[in-house]
């Protein structure tokens, strides 16, 4: 299988990573030898080589800072953007990790058209083109025979996504229900323990949880993403932002966490998706409740069923390896359906 990726920052570099260090089990445990034959980045060059790229070379011109680090070699080609890679190279998945855009899912959304056109399979780490764009993308795989999968844009690798699409078929899902965002959830716990917001936050960020910019998080947008993902597939509901509520925590203060916290309740920042709509907002659970108990940054989400009851699933939900992970399990399911 031969891969190019599409953006080549924290959570493509995860990718290659693991590529690089589960080389052999993922050879002898399942027969599978991805090769990249394509890297393309925003601002720090491309690659496109025909017979396969060195990761570790890759890697260490990344370290350096731009991919004209990486060494000279036979076939290498330098200055390809990113549409005439996906459609001229000989990559089977192209595999996109670039900035999710909530308002267009551009140009994510172009190079997902492109790749079906030219016979590629689809990986997505990028919320934007699943959220805005569901039904398109899956009518485009199936005129041009390929797969879409796109499990690392809800949760990261933990398996949200297939959870629900593959492991619970046969269920009717009635209902979702979760903890999407890690960053909100660490200011919350740390609020319970006394923190103030201001002080909370400013540790998410030192910690790599939020970013310097911190709105897409705390305002709720970044959870209202990942539940247009699953209105669209789990529920088959074309919901959009416009037609959900979007709240933050960024109100709530410490009296809130105090009153509830005397109820024997938690404040959660929810994700709440049905067939008929979705919302995003603070909410408080009673302790007794499995998402109530989420600690740290962890994401976690409930699926009501009618043969099982409610289903709770928690893990990790962002991050170098988790992300990287929920690509190479797509990249696992594309190769076990070939």
């Amino acid at each position: 299988m031969k891969l190019a990726l599409i953006g080549f920052g924290v959570v493509g570099q995860g990718l290659a990573e693991i590529l690089r260090d589960k080389a052999d089990d993922l050879h002898q445990s399942y027969d599978f030898a991805p090769q990249i034959v394509a890297v393309v980045t925003q601002r720090r060059g491309s690659l496109y080589c025909l017979d396969g790229l060195r990761i570790d070379d890759l890697l260490s011109a990344m370290t350096k800072g731009h991919l004209d680090h990486y060494p000279d070699a036979a076939g290498l080609i330098r200055d390809w953007d990113a549409l005439r890679i996906i459609r001229e190279s000989n990559a089977d998945v192209m595999v996109e990790s670039t900035h999710s855009n909530f308002e267009t899912a551009q140009p994510a959304l172009d190079y997902c058209r492109a790749a079906f056109d030219s016979g590629k399979h689809v990986v997505l780490a990028n919320k934007g083109p699943v959220a805005l764009a569901y039904s398109e993308l899956v009518t485009l795989a199936d005129s041009a025979g390929k797969k879409l999968f796109f499990e690392a844009t809800v949760m990261a690798g933990t398996p949200s996504i297939r959870l629900a699409m593959d492991a619970l078929s046969g269920c009717q899902i009635t209902e979702a229900r979760g903890i999407l965002n890690g960053t909100t959830n660490y200011i919350l716990m740390q609020m319970e323990n006394g923190m103030p917001y201001g002080e909370a936050l400013a540790q998410a960020q030192s910690l790599g949880y939020a970013e310097a910019d911190p709105a897409g998080d705390v305002d709720g947008w970044d959870a209202a993403g990942k539940a247009l993902i699953l209105a669209n597939a789990v529920f088959g509901t074309p919901l959009t932002l416009s037609q959900m509520t979007v709240k933050g925590i960024s109100n709530l203060t410490q009296a809130d966490i105090e009153t509830a916290r005397h109820a024997g309740e938690r404040w959660k920042l929810i994700a709440h998706v049905t067939p008929e709509g979705g919302s995003v907002q603070p909410t408080r659970l009673p302790v007794t409740d499995p998402l109530a108990n989420v600690s740290g940054a962890n994401n976690a989400i409930t699926y009501k069923t009618d043969l099982l009851g409610r289903v709770t699933l928690i893990g990790a939900g962002a991050g170098r390896l988790p992300t990287g992970f929920g690509l190479l399990s797509d990249l696992l399911n594309i190769h076990r359906l070939a």
